[in-house]
């Protein structure tokens, strides 16, 4: 059996990572001499290592403003000697060996949908418990209860249709792009930037609903323990991760102007 050169390294963001059996550490592939390995392409090769928990070393690092139930974790790899065939390509279609649909999607579309999932749960959830607080608080100074407020009805209307449209979008685009994967066909350029846009606009509504109910629920909302306080703190913390930056907009609309862009993250 061939062998890898040792794998040293540190990986953060590991979402769950102690809970599991094995391990995916994503690295570049260098040669003898410490220069990056090259693609036929010119782009630098890179392959995910696949090693056991119990191979590596871990640091809490998980200190952050929200989504602190992940336990996204650091782990240290010191010159591991991984085995060949425990080391994959992200790359989708390059050395796939399963059939099935999921496996012609691709990683990428996978992480997409996921945190859009999560934003869009964290502002359902949002929303339902504003609802809650509006039945009964009346703010200081008011001379009834906030839900009898007209701009607060304005707003959780707006909110609650924005977050359904933009959940809706993603899902009627998957569950498109799903027949056609289903039929034998791997996902395509196009419907990768689809899955983009949508994904990006799911995460940014629900940010916004979630923006409208703490700031509409007043200082009921800042305190630990509220839920409200837990999900402001927790949609913020999604925005501010890979798949939810603003620049996948300017991706997706350069692409569909015909401009040559970087789609790594589509």
């Amino acid at each position: 059996m061939q062998y890898s050169p040792g794998v040293p390294g540190v990986w953060a963001f590991a979402s769950g990572g102690r809970h599991a059996t094995w391990l995916g550490a994503h690295c570049p592939i260098l040669a003898a001499d410490g220069t990056p390995r090259l693609e036929a392409n010119g782009m630098p090769l890179e392959r995910t290592m696949l090693v056991r928990t119990e191979d590596v070393e871990w640091t809490d690092i998980w200190n952050t403003v929200g989504l602190r139930g992940t336990a996204s974790d650091q782990f240290a790899l010191n010159d591991l000697f991984v085995p060949m065939d425990h080391s994959i390509t992200r790359e989708f279609d390059r050395e796939c060996r399963e059939s099935g649909p999921l496996y012609r999607m691709g990683a990428g579309t996978c992480y997409q949908v996921g945190f859009a999932g999560v934003a869009c749960g964290i502002a359902r959830s949002t929303l339902d418990d504003f609802v809650e607080v509006a039945r009964n608080k009346v703010p200081r100074g008011a001379k009834g209860i906030l839900r009898d407020n007209a701009v607060v009805q304005t707003g959780l209307a707006q909110a609650e249709v924005n977050l359904r449209a933009a959940r809706g979008f993603v899902l009627q685009s998957m569950a498109e792009i799903w027949k056609d994967l289903v039929a034998g066909a791997s996902i395509t350029v196009a419907q990768r930037i689809t899955v983009r846009m949508a994904a990006t606009n799911a995460i940014h509504k629900a940010r916004e609903a979630v923006d409208f109910a703490y700031n509409a629920a007043g200082a009921t909302a800042i305190f630990e323990g509220h839920p409200l306080e837990r999900r402001f703190r927790d949609i913020h913390t999604v925005t501010q991760q890979l798949q939810g930056q603003i620049r996948h907009f300017e991706t997706v609309g350069a692409w569909m102007m015909g401009v040559d862009v970087d789609l790594t993250f589509v």
